[in-house]
């Protein structure tokens, strides 16, 4: 099994969140770090626990697993992950809109960048090592805070941009609850397989490449008319998000 869940776990009364057993749900302050706050509590928290920060212009939120297997290839999970925080976007989009990832970790509504996701795990894990916890972090821009008009810059937008319904942040976050716990679910019972499909037919079409993902996450390319197999690592593009602002901490504008 590749993660595992604290049974019992629940979402306690009085949260703004509506989220399905096993989640617990923790609300930070608007100027919180959900990701940061996520790594810090997971070894006394577990499974199970997703923290949120309460502001109306980003859904922020990471999610702590448990996985059972080696760091190197339990941090697939990011791509169960990835796929859940899609499929959260469409179940409140427009019909015919396009939500597409940059690989890895950058996720687009109708081409403009709107945000993305991170992975977070114990330091000094072992890649052969079973690490005791993994944070799944993410990131979407719901409204435009800067003062610039819509759809000047076609490379960046946010949901409201796209037809998406206002108050959507806790939304977001609960969708993708129940998306993940699907996803996990389709891996238990398929194999990784089922979510890499699902993640492969978000990235952009190239004509003549096929694209896999490896045991470990690698992406793999295979290109018509060459034997060779090209390998891009996983890990290094882990290390630094390209979709994030490092000044701003929030999606690049």
């Amino acid at each position: 099994m590749p993660l595992q869940t604290r049974a019992g776990a629940r979402n306690p009364s009085g949260s703004e969140l509506m989220l399905p057993p096993p989640f617990t749900a923790v609300r930070l302050r608007e100027l919180g770090d959900a990701f940061a706050h996520a790594m810090a509590i997971a070894p006394e928290q577990g499974a199970g626990t997703l923290v949120y920060v309460g502001r109306f212009d980003l859904a922020e939120f990471a999610v702590v697993v448990e996985p059972d297997e080696p760091l190197a290839k339990a941090r697939r999970v990011f791509y169960a992950g990835m796929v859940a925080l899609a499929d959260a976007l469409s179940s409140y989009a427009q019909p015919d809109t396009a939500i597409t990832f940059g690989w890895p970790d950058s996720v687009s509504v109708n081409q403009g960048l709107v945000g993305g996701a991170r992975l977070g795990w114990p330091p000094g894990t072992g890649e052969n090592d079973v690490p005791e916890w993994l944070v799944f972090g993410a990131m979407i821009r719901t409204v435009s805070m800067t003062e610039a008009e819509p759809g000047l810059n076609p490379l960046v937008t946010a949901l409201e941009e796209e037809g998406f319904t206002d108050g959507l942040s806790n939304h977001v976050v609960e969708s993708f609850a129940r998306h993940f716990m699907v996803a996990i679910d389709s891996w238990q019972e398929s194999g990784f397989g089922a979510v890499a499909n699902n993640y492969l037919a978000r990235l952009p079409v190239e004509k003549g490449l096929r694209r896999d993902i490896d045991v470990n996450g690698d992406l793999l390319l295979r290109r018509m008319g060459k034997a060779d197999i090209e390998r891009v690592a996983l890990l290094p593009r882990l290390t630094e998000a390209a979709w994030r602002d490092p000044v701003t901490k929030g999606p690049r504008a």
